[in-house]
């Protein structure tokens, strides 16, 4: 009799061309090297940032980009190269930390929904419903409002909303998956359901929530920015994306770069996260 586990690897052996396919896509390596770069900024911020991204010097107050201030200066007179520097950090904590609970949750939700189907699949419909009907900004802006602000709050608000988009695709996967051979073949055998699920389906399954992950960590950098930029995410003088921006607000017509710095920071980012994203489809896409 056939081995499950090389009958349910048959949809994961990868094809010798897509790796070479995904390397000769420009996209996918400029998305690769966009995160790279980022990742050493957030991971050594002080070894490429010029100076302390909280020194106040009140002599050099919002100076233009020159040489000594590649990215200028803010209000107080700090240098605000660094400061967009150091933001890596905190926004790519973000994309991180405000996807990956909300990630697990829902692979773990979506697999047992998708596998056991019945009254738990009812209910989640229910919940599926409750959540879609409201724009998913507005919900994480309702949770932080009674949590407070502040990034951990942050990070708890998007959880609780996020994990239903990561379980509704899982659920899709898993029941997609089912309708195969090594999945009837596990039932037949006596295989626990922990194991047919675990090791089987989901390992199957989980090639589209990666994609979906990578394009869910640039839409977190712009959540995260915008509830910055509110004032419910990162808190001055943390140096944060959005923070940075709405600092720069009231001066747009004096000192344009303060806005304009860690906005384009944010967009190279994000598309650095869409590419990657693209190219991980291309990569991990099953091929006949």
């Amino acid at each position: 009799m056939t081995d499950i586990t090389a009958l349910s690897a048959e949809a994961t052996i990868p094809q010798k061309t897509r790796i070479e396919l995904a390397l000769r896509k420009p996209g996918f390596l400029v998305g690769a090297f966009i995160i790279g770069v980022s990742a050493m900024l957030a991971l050594m911020p002080g070894v490429f940032a010029p100076y302390d991204p909280n020194l106040i010097d009140y002599v050099a107050v919002k100076q233009p980009p020159s040489w000594a201030h590649p990215f200028g200066t803010d209000m107080l007179g700090r240098d605000s190269l660094s400061r967009v520097i150091f933001a890596y950090t905190v926004n790519m904590q973000m994309a991180i930390l405000a996807t990956v609970f909300a990630m697990t949750i829902g692979v773990i939700v979506g697999a047992l929904v998708g596998y056991y189907r019945g009254v738990a699949d009812m209910v989640f419909g229910r919940v599926v419903d409750a959540v879609i009907t409201f724009p998913f900004l507005v919900l994480v802006i309702s949770v932080v409002a009674v949590l407070g602000p502040g990034l951990i709050n942050m990070y708890i608000a998007i959880t609780l909303v996020g994990w239903v988009y990561y379980a509704r695709l899982m659920r899709a996967e898993v029941i997609a998956q089912m309708g195969n051979d090594y999945a009837g073949a596990g039932i037949v055998m006596g295989y626990s359901d922990r194991r047919i699920i675990f090791r089987h389906l989901l390992p199957n399954a989980i090639t589209p929530v990666i994609v979906y992950w990578m394009t869910d960590m640039a839409l977190a950098i712009l959540l995260g920015s915008s509830l910055g930029y509110l004032g419910l995410g990162a808190q001055p003088p943390q140096a944060e994306w959005g923070v940075l921006i709405a600092e720069g607000r009231n001066f747009i017509t004096t000192a344009w770069w303060l806005s304009l710095m860690p906005g384009i920071a944010i967009v190279l980012t994000g598309l650095g996260f869409s590419l990657l994203g693209d190219g991980l489809a291309d990569l991990l896409r099953p091929r006949g």
